[in-house]
This record gives C-alpha cells, structure tokens and sequence, in this order.
C-alpha cells in the first residue's frame, strides 16, 4: 500500500492543528490525500472555519459524508490574475458558491451605507477579502474561466435574491440572482436536503442542465423553454420583473405571494418572466427530521479555523460562537425586519437530547475550553421542540405568524424539553457554566392562551432556572420599540409585555440570590412606520426604566423582508396602506439621536426637534429631569482564551493594517452631485454608487 505524500506546507506541529484534519483548500493539501481529481470546489466569501454554524464547512462535510471530494478556496482575490479560482482546476461535478454568512453588502456596509469597522468572518476583522455582491462576482469569474463547468449558488445572499428584489445599497429593482450571476442552479434556505437529491440524481447520470425538479431549488429556463410538468405540485405565476419594474404595486402584491407560500406546509412552485426566461422556484423540502438535522451537527467537524489563519489573528464571529450549540433551526416569529423565516423557514427543526450532548463533549476537548457553554440557544432562543397541536391545522395556515398579532391557539409553548437540556448540560462533568446568550421570545412563556397547567408550570419554570443557572450576568432580549403602532408593523408583541417580563425575570432573580442581573433590551430606529415622536417615547421610557442605549441599530432594508418592501415602496404589501418611512440620511440620524439623550452634544438638537413636533413637555422630562440610569450596552467580541485582541497595527488600536489599508485605500464616500468613481477605486464597478438623490421611487418604479 502506497503511502500518501505529505504536505510540503506545515502550519503547526501540533497533533491538533495538523491541516490533514480539515478540508483541504490548496494543491499541496489534495495532493496529501492521494487525490488527482476534485468532484466539488466550495468558493466563500468567508475563512474557512470548520465549525457547524459555518455554513460552507456544514455543507462541504455533508458533501464529504456522500463519498465526494471536496475542496474550499475561501476568500479568493478577485482583483488580481484570478491564480486562487484557477489553483485546483475544474472539479468533475461542479462549483459551489456562497457569499458567506451574511449578505456581502450588510457584511460589508452600515445602514448608513458606510464601511463598518470589522468584517467579523475574516481573522483580524480585517476588511478587504471580499468584494461587494459577492456571489455574484464569484460566479461570473467562474463562468468566464470555465465555460462549461456548472455553477452552483447558495447560502442567505442567493437565498434571499432568488426572486425580483429591492436592493438598498444600489437602490434599484434587481432581477433574481441566477440572471445576474449567469449561475446554474440556485439552493435556497437550509441545503442539506435539496444537496443530497442532486448529489443522488448525479451520480445516477442524470445532466446537471436537467436538474430542474429538485425541491428547493430554483433555475433560470433557456429562451423559449416551459416549466417542466410534475404532478406533485401546484403551479403559480408571480408578476414579471418587467411588471415590477413598471408598477409598484405589482411588486408589493410579488412579496405577500412569495412570504405566503413560504409560510404553506405545502407550497406551490413558482414561476416569474424575467426577459425571456423562466425563472422556477420550486417548493421546499418539508421541515427536517430529527434524524436529519442530528446528521448535520454530526459530522466530524475539527470546530477550529483553518491553521492558516493563526497568524492572522482571531476570527470575530467564531470567538463568539465556538463554544455555544445551536439547536434547532427555523423561527416562526415571523418579524417584519427579519431574514430568519424566509431563509430557514417558518416551522422549526430541532436536535435531540443525544445530539446536543454529543457535541457538549467535542466542545470540551477543544484546546481552550475552560468549562463554560457560551450560548445554548438557536435562532430565538426559546423555540426548541415548539410546533403545532394538531399537524392538520398547521398544513391549512398561512400565517407569517405563529405569535403576532397574538399566539397561536394551537402552538404547543411547553419548555419542558428545553429544561431538560438545560439541566443535562449543566449537570455534565467538566461543564461549569451552560448559558442562554440568544436572545428569547418571552411572549412564548408570558402568554396563557390555550396553555393547560402542566404548560404554565413550564413557564414559570422556564423563568426560574433562566434567572437562576443560564444568564452570563446580563440577559438580553428584543422588544425593538415601544410605540404600539410601530410594533405593529414590526410584527412584535405589544411592550407592556417587556414590563412584565422584566418584573418577573427580577423577582426570579432575587429569589436565586441573584439580584444584579440586567435586562438587556435592543431596540431598531428608522423602521418603517417609526417616526420622531415614536423614538421620542421611546427615549422616555427607556429613561424611566433606568436604561442608557449604546449600542443600538438603524434599520438596514434586506431582500425579501416586510419592511424592506414598506421602504421600497411606502406602502404595505398585505394591505396597500400609506406607511411614512425614514429614507433621508437627516431622517434616520433625527431618529438615531434620541437613543443619545444624555449626551450632552445631543441635548440642543433633541430639544429642537422636539419642539418642532410639539413635544414640549416630553423634552422636559427626557432631557431636564434628573434621573439615575444604567449603560446597558452588550460586552463586545471576546478575544481567544480572554486574551486582549492585539492593538499592534489591528483595528483595535484604530490603526488599520496593511492589508486593510490597501484594501480601502482611495474606497468610495459619498460622492458630490456629478462625480465620477475613480478607476484606482477597486468598488468603482461592484460598490453602490452615490448619485443624486431621486424623489421617492422614481428610480426603480418608472411609473407609481
């Protein structure tokens, strides 16, 4: 038996950094495998870390699990010769491409379309690694170097734009994704499922161009090509992206179909003229079983960043999560602002006991584990094992809602398999500390709707050992305003109930012996149907609870949300009604501002705008009265093992590096009327460019 040749690169001695243990991601790590041939080359816009919560390590793994031979470029140089596209060849099967995470452009830019100050999946924070639209960019560099490889898109950027969609930062009308990118085929949501039917159809023969029936997926037809016939589904036509483009309407009436048929146990296939194709979106697969999503999480992952990266520095968004355990996937909140549904859908998946405790173990063998579970949560924190009463009443509903505008008769809100795993993980030998740092739904345990006795002891349980074993010194949770009519539109419960919660999680507290622990509240400005007076309110009572904001949040408009069609088009798409919307850069900072009311250098324009609106006696008590408050604001990204992050030459000592600095040298601000991108500016083509400001909807809508 011939013995494999070995690496010519050596990232570490260390048993446990020992690169063979990870996908491999250059020639040299392929051909340590023996390999002369790849069936699969993953493109991401983020690093490669090797953890369940990476979407690119998750499906990659699952790939690996079904005999394929996969590789990962993470984070190729599309500026240059394009040699990181070009390094392992063309794979047997075909290309997969994802942005990442998170949409490239919210990776990238603030709701005020500025850079931000970190890109969390990159070490170090740094900025740089990839460029705008990313799945996008990635694709057409693919089909121009190999012509006749396919090309597959996915992950929550090509999820979210499969259909026609308002994007913000260029603020136009964009077609779906596949037109855009020239891609293949489109996975959207959760990909396990819809991967492994096409892995198994490939490898029975069938063509890739063939592959337009997959549930889960959505194609792009060739000119003249109609819709394939299946009987399992029902058909419907969604508005053109030419009728969209001419009338707003159209396009509001698009989203209500689209977000119903996403929230159907049973939905129907899609379809929508985009020039002269056919775009098909087909239905999803149902919601995964518990055999299926344990097989996610059970993979061998190594749970580390790949060891080339240990020079580069730390990894934000992995420092927060390598120790926490998601699970269950999907939220059926429902939150106008929020991607969560759309992309994992509506009805919530969730593991076993067995799982998560296996994975409890692998995190304790993790070289820097000192004993505390960081998180034990999921997308809300408190859906674990939450689904319908009666199935049948489920497959008939098509509410985006299962908890707004109240709860749901027929959801089962018993904590009591989640209290199980909380005292298994807790009671584990070598777990210390096992915390709840998503954050929770406390409409689902404050509510007593359709609740029986067994079901409200759950509750009040749920709170008990919440305050009394989970809390890492501070809980936070998301009552996002204050204003009744605001919270509405948002689709969240009215915010009495965060009086109540908060009443009850304290006296809970003090009962456990724990009286200093915080309540944590986030809160959105600028969200459609918020106006100054709302955030003035809001303001009022977040100062007479005691709270002083920090860290707080501008609405940022996404594909494929409520609120981002209400910003888009000034009105509701379920009900056509007029919503006033902040789009002015002075509009939004307006808002913003009152989060700072005890700022000194915020008192004169508060009390301006205040008066203005006629709101004389709130200016009073909000910036005159003397009250003692609180900073609530959240502890910030931890660094490895509690260390400092290094301050040499690294965004933390507000010195960019050198990669950085290259990186946005000369990067776009906001342009003056006329001015032209400089052809030194590597964004000049794919960043959003300023232009002169348009009337409401005149750019995108050629006629309202």
């Amino acid at each position: 038996m011939s013995q494999r040749p070995q690496p010519t690169k050596v990232y570490s001695r260390e048993p446990v950094w020992d690169a063979s243990r990870w996908l491999p991601t250059t020639r040299d790590e392929v051909e340590a495998r023996g390999w002369d041939y790849l069936d699969v080359i993953m493109i991401s816009g983020d690093a490669y870390v090797d953890h369940p919560a990476f979407g690119t390590a998750a499906v990659a793994r699952m790939l690996e699990a079904e005999g394929l031979r996969v590789a990962i470029i993470a984070q190729p140089n599309w500026r240059d010769d394009l040699r990181d596209f070009k390094k392992l060849g063309a794979p047997r099967l075909f290309f997969g491409v994802t942005a990442g995470c998170m949409d490239s452009m919210v990776n990238r830019y603030t709701a005020a379309k500025k850079l931000r100050s970190e890109d969390a999946y990159t070490p170090g924070g740094e900025h740089g690694f990839r460029p705008d639209y990313a799945t996008t960019v990635y694709s057409k560099i693919l089909k121009q170097l190999f012509p006749d490889v396919p090309v597959m898109i996915g992950g929550i950027e090509a999820s979210l734009r499969r259909v026609t969609h308002y994007d913000y930062w260029s603020d136009e009308l964009k077609p779906s994704i596949l037109e855009d990118s020239g891609a293949d085929l489109l996975i959207y949501g959760m990909g396990e499922l819809p991967l492994k039917e096409t892995i198994r159809l490939l490898k029975q023969g069938v063509p890739f161009s063939s592959l337009t029936t997959v549930p889960q997926t959505a194609v792009l037809l060739p000119p003249g090509q109609d819709a394939p016939k299946n009987k399992r589904w029902d058909d419907f036509t969604l508005f053109s992206h030419d009728d969209c483009l001419n009338e707003r309407p159209k396009y509001a009436k698009n989203f209500k179909d689209i977000e119903t048929e996403s929230n159907r146990v049973k939905a129907r296939r899609l379809f929508q003229q985009t020039g002269d194709r056919l775009l098909v979106v087909n239905p999803p697969f149902p919601t995964m079983t518990e055999t299926e999503i344990d097989s996610a999480f059970d993979l061998p992952y190594t749970r580390l960043p790949h060891p080339k990266y240990r020079k580069r520095g730390p990894i934000p968004a992995y420092e927060m999560i390598k120790h926490s355990i998601n699970m269950h996937r999907g939220c059926f909140g429902g939150c106008s602002f929020c991607t969560i549904s759309a992309h994992q859908g509506k009805f919530v998946a969730s593991r076993s006991k067995t799982s998560i405790l296996r994975e409890v173990e692998s995190i304790k063998q993790m070289p820097d584990f000192r004993g505390t579970i960081s998180d034990l949560g999921g997308p809300s924190g408190n859906m674990y094992k939450m689904k319908g009463k009666q199935q049948w009443i489920c497959d008939e509903c098509v509410r985006p809602s299962c908890i707004w505008p109240d709860v749901c008769r027929n959801l089962d809100t018993d904590h009591t398999a989640l209290l199980d795993i909380y005292k298994s993980v807790r009671e584990t030998e070598g777990v210390n500390h096992a915390y709840v740092a998503s954050g929770i739904r406390y409409d689902l345990f404050l509510h007593e709707k359709g609740a029986t006795p067994e079901v409200k002891a759950s509750h009040e349980k749920y709170i008990d050992e919440l305050a009394a074993h989970h809390v890492p010194g501070r809980i936070k949770v998301a009552p996002e305003h204050t204003s009744d009519h605001v919270l509405r539109v948002m689709r969240k419960p009215t915010f009495d109930l965060f009086y109540k919660f908060k009443e009850k999680f304290e006296k809970a507290g003090e009962k456990a012996g724990k009286k200093k622990q915080p309540v944590i509240p986030y809160f959105i400005s600028s969200h459609p149907g918020s106006r100054p007076e709302d955030m003035a309110e809001l303001a009022l009572k977040t100062k007479d609870l005691g709270f002083r904001l920090e860290q707080v949040q501008d609405f940022t408009p996404t594909p494929m949300t409520v609120a981002t069609e209400i910003y888009a088009t000034g009105v509701h798409p379920y009900d056509g009604a007029n919503v006033c919307v902040a789009r002015s850069p002075e509009e939004k900072q307006e808002q913003r501002s009152f989060f700072f009311w005890y700022k000194p250098e915020m008192k004169k324009a508060l009390r301006a705008s205040m008066t203005r609106l006629g709101l004389g006696g709130i200016a009073k008590r909000l910036l005159d009265d003397k009250r003692v408050t609180e900073d609530v604001t959240p502890p910030p990204h931890i660094a490895p093992c509690g260390m400092q992050l290094p301050t040499s030459g690294n965004l933390a000592s507000g010195q960019p590096s050198q990669r950085l600095a290259a990186a946005t040298k000369g990067a776009k601000r906001p342009m003056k009327k006329g001015a032209k991108p400089s052809k030194a500016d590597p964004r000049a083509k794919t960043g959003p460019e300023a232009k002169p400001k348009p009337k409401p909807f005149e750019k995108f809508f050629k006629k309202r």
